[in-house]
């Protein structure tokens, strides 16, 4: 059987977590460089990128919502080249040079807010102005509808026009194939709220048909981005050359600048702007969708979406609250909660960490992995114990009670007594979530620490320690990293 403590590391839960991070691919002077961007810091670089012109504070809230929606529901997109988006109009336009204090306020004011369906984040595109027709997307929230607020203030139609060859380099330089002599382009298809959804493109005998965005992304990245501004056009031959006319600008899909500035302005919320573009979607911190079920015991109650199967739970954490409760001399706190999360994505979804994190504790909330998951890794009760135990100390914790010590002592009462690696961790060791290694080297060091004062000064005086703070010389031996010895 494995050692109760090899289980533990791999599932343990820290007391807070650190900032989610974004790995992006920046464009910087000398070709390209990949950095890691807390996801605050991303969302007001893609607000320069994307929206600095707005007006309305409650528009440019709407848009910090969307666009951290979209980076996290995109995240994996280049997972496959080393990092998870770039900066450019590909996944979101950042200008983190441009980012300024009234920026920084939007992403703060809607920190760590997201658009959920279904317990999971929801796909936001958002486009420049949709002509005041919204397009159809895949998602029940993502349906075609008029919009009043955008053509408030008319927009000018655009007009573009091209030498043939113009475009038939910038297709060749974006990887795309056109014809050898382009002479014309039809608009094969059409979505249902007009805009051009496949281009013929034609020239002697050869006919090519490629997709309306994929042709607009090539001119907007080879030529510019003021040339087919979006997919609501016509196209005419005209003097041997390619005459574009249209309104709106992108794709049209999701809110919309132009329109949710309009309501911004006229007074209305930014919660109110993400439901007229996202109906059907919720906001909030936490995933948001789940059909909850609530079983009550004698000390706590459990939430779940499969009652008939995780009904286990609740006695089996009922049990070891008992007896550890017992263990610590210290009461059960009133009201915990326990929650059994379907499968590993709404956990991961709600709960923000990665899988290998079994379980997430806020005060007396236990957010749980799905029960066979836990099984198959006998590690459904280890987890509850730990989660439990953290519940106790919480309770009792002094105010400023160090990290290191509040997981170093869950580590020890749920059996480590190794010493030969004391040492107490920083902070910032122990919210280091991404890097699993990391952090249960991390955690095995605390435990080993409070192990090191257990042993020194006896076990009873490290559990009063919870209530009164810790000593002096314990306080000290931080920076030295020296067990201190009893007097």
């Amino acid at each position: 059987m494995k050692p109760v403590l090899a289980v533990l590391l791999l599932f343990v839960w820290p007391l807070a977590a650190a900032p989610p991070m974004v790995k992006v691919r920046l464009r910087v002077a000398t070709g390209e460089s990949i950095v890691q961007l807390p996801l605050e810091r991303y969302v007001a670089a893609a607000l320069a990128g994307e929206s600095s012109v707005f007006q309305s504070g409650e528009a440019l809230k709407a848009m910090a919502v969307a666009a951290r929606t979209y980076a996290v529901h995109m995240r994996a997109r280049h997972s496959a080249e080393g990092f998870d988006l770039c900066d450019t109009t590909h996944c979101q336009r950042l200008d983190a040079s441009a980012v300024t204090p009234r920026l920084e306020k939007a992403a703060a004011e809607t920190a760590g807010e997201l658009l959920w369906f279904q317990a999971k984040p929801a796909f936001t595109p958002y486009t420049r102005n949709c002509g005041g027709t919204t397009e159809d997307g895949a998602m029940p929230y993502l349906k075609s509808h008029t919009d009043s607020y955008c053509t408030r203030i008319p927009a000018s139609p655009w007009r573009w026009s091209a030498d043939p060859r113009q475009i038939e380099q910038a297709l060749r330089q974006s990887l795309l194939r056109g014809p050898r002599m382009l002479e014309r382009i039809v608009i094969a298809e059409r979505t249902p709220s007009g805009r051009a959804s496949l281009l013929m493109l034609a020239g002697g005998t050869e006919s090519i048909r490629i997709s309306a965005s994929s042709f607009r992304f090539a001119m907007g990245r080879e030529l510019g981005w003021n040339t087919v501004r979006g997919d609501q056009y016509e196209v005419h031959s005209s003097n041997g050359r390619l005459l574009f006319e249209g309104t709106g600008e992108g794709h049209g899909m999701g809110l919309c600048q132009r329109g949710a500035e309009q309501m911004g302005l006229a007074g209305l919320a930014y919660r109110e702007i993400l439901t007229f573009y996202y109906p059907g979607t919720a906001l909030g911190l936490t995933g948001q969708g789940l059909s909850w079920k609530r079983l009550g015991g004698e000390s706590m109650s459990l939430l779940t979406t499969q009652p008939d199967q995780d009904r286990v739970v609740l006695a089996t954490a009922e049990r070891l609250a008992r007896g550890l409760s017992g263990r610590v001399r210290w009461p059960l706190p009133a009201g915990i909660e326990v929650r059994v999360y379907p499968d590993l994505d709404s956990f991961r979804n709600v709960t923000g960490e990665p899988g290998w994190v079994a379980a997430h504790t806020e005060g007396r909330r236990i957010h749980l992995q799905p029960v066979a998951l836990l099984r198959s890794r006998d590690a459904l009760e280890p987890t509850l114990s730990h989660e439990l135990l953290h519940v106790l100390v919480e309770s009792q914790a002094a105010r400023g009670l160090p990290v290191w010590f509040r997981e170093g002592l869950v580590g020890f009462l749920q059996g480590q007594r190794r010493t030969d690696n004391a040492r107490m961790p920083s902070d910032a060791e122990l919210l280091k979530m991404a890097d699993a290694a990391k952090a249960r080297r991390a955690y095995a060091e605390a435990a080993a620490m409070v192990s090191s004062l257990a042993q020194t000064y006896g076990e009873a005086s490290v559990l009063d320690w919870v209530r009164r703070g810790l000593p002096p010389d314990v306080t000290k031996a931080s920076t030295s990293q020296a067990v201190p010895k009893s007097r």
